[in-house]
């Protein structure tokens, strides 16, 4: 059978003993990755120093038979595909460590516009979420925001029904493979959202909305965006999970508060409390926090280009940094621009007091 570069792509999360990391450092590395599955041991071992004893664990070719359905399945359904090395991969997401090498889509959107921002909430939604979901998505028309959300029931499918309403563009990021729509009561509203956005998974078609799967897809959703926003939670469930992720992501979080009598609140107002979370009371303080202003972002360009002129050599590399990476945490940005944290927190202040840079929960910077 003549395989396909699509073949080899799926084949890769077919391969045996072999990890998420071990896999993505094969990808970038100089193998091109039809000769990982073509060539013989001895060549790759004598050209790309990969042993013959981890070639004998991948078992390349039953990968590549496993492959071959999802292949099919792909073109019935005609789904598109995204490849980890792909310039249509969500950038925001590959900087994660456990990113997926491949995902799946349905609709015509990208996942790196400027701004994109994760709302989540319950399932047991109740009117004061939903008012707050109608008022937020409102706010949002003509913002050029994108919003990432988990198709589920409650404050999920309100999100995405709103952004239909008021045209604002939407991904709905799937616990299952896109051959099929869980809850199925959403199919209509999947439909729809594929002409003003669309559908994503990195699970293959055919794969269930099995429990397991559900903290996978809310990684994705997390990783894919700038910011977080909690409308309603309980104590436990999927959205303390995806606020929980964006944390550790170095992403934003921001949390509407609630009535401590109520249990749909008790989620967000433990996130504010342990300040895990902003607390937020409407779009505008969400925008506001974000920079994200539309009035606003002219004057502050004009601002940082002046600013800019009067840096520092090491202030320049700090700020260049930022301004690639979005955001990062001061341990990993040392490591990146080669300043010692000592010295990095004395250029951190002086960026800071000259409203360059901002810094944020769990000593993250970014560029204002």
């Amino acid at each position: 059978m003549k395989y396909t570069i699509l073949h080899y792509q799926i084949a890769l999360n077919y391969l045996s003993g072999i990890g998420a990391i071990k896999t993505k450092e094969l990808v970038e590395s100089d193998i091109p990755i039809e000769e990982l599955f073509e060539k013989t041991p001895l060549f790759l071992e004598s050209n790309y120093q990969i042993s013959r004893e981890s070639l004998k664990k991948m078992k390349r070719k039953k990968a590549l038979e496993k492959a071959t359905p999802v292949f099919e399945s792909i073109q019935q359904l005609k789904m598109n595909t995204v490849f980890y090395t792909d310039a249509a991969y969500p950038h925001r997401l590959k900087s994660c460590a456990d990113a997926p090498i491949l995902l799946y889509t349905k609709g015509e959107f990208s996942m790196n516009e400027q701004k994109m921002v994760a709302i989540v909430g319950t399932r047991d939604a109740t009117s004061y979420g939903k008012e707050i979901c109608e008022k937020l998505i409102q706010s949002f028309k003509g913002q050029n925001i994108v919003v990432v959300s988990g198709l589920a029931h409650g404050i999920d499918a309100y999100i995405h029904r709103f952004c239909l309403k008021y045209n604002v563009p939407t991904i709905g990021v799937l616990g299952n493979g896109l051959d099929r729509v869980y809850p199925a009561i959403h199919r209509e509203l999947a439909a729809k959202m594929e002409k003003n956005g669309g559908l994503l998974s990195e699970l293959t078609p055919g794969t269930m909305p099995d429990r397991q799967n559900f903290p996978l897809r809310n990684r994705i959703v997390a990783g894919m965006t700038d910011a977080t926003i909690v409308v309603e939670s309980k104590k436990r469930g999927g959205s303390l999970i995806t606020a929980n992720l964006a944390n550790d992501y170095s992403r934003d979080v921001f949390a509407f508060p609630g009535s401590v009598h109520m249990e749909t609140s008790q989620g967000c107002n433990l996130l504010i409390a342990q300040q895990k979370a902003h607390l937020i009371q409407n779009a505008d303080d969400f925008l506001r926090m974000m920079n994200w202003k539309n009035e606003t972002n002219k004057k502050k360009s004009a601002v940082q280009h002046q600013l800019f002129v009067d840096l520092t050599k090491p202030q320049e590399i700090i700020v260049n940094c930022l301004r690639k990476n979005k955001k990062m945490q001061i341990d990993l940005l040392s490591i990146d621009v080669k300043i010692p944290i000592s010295v990095l927190n004395q250029e951190l202040f002086t960026l800071e007091m000259n409203g360059v840079v901002r810094s944020l929960p769990g000593k993250v910077y970014t560029v204002c």
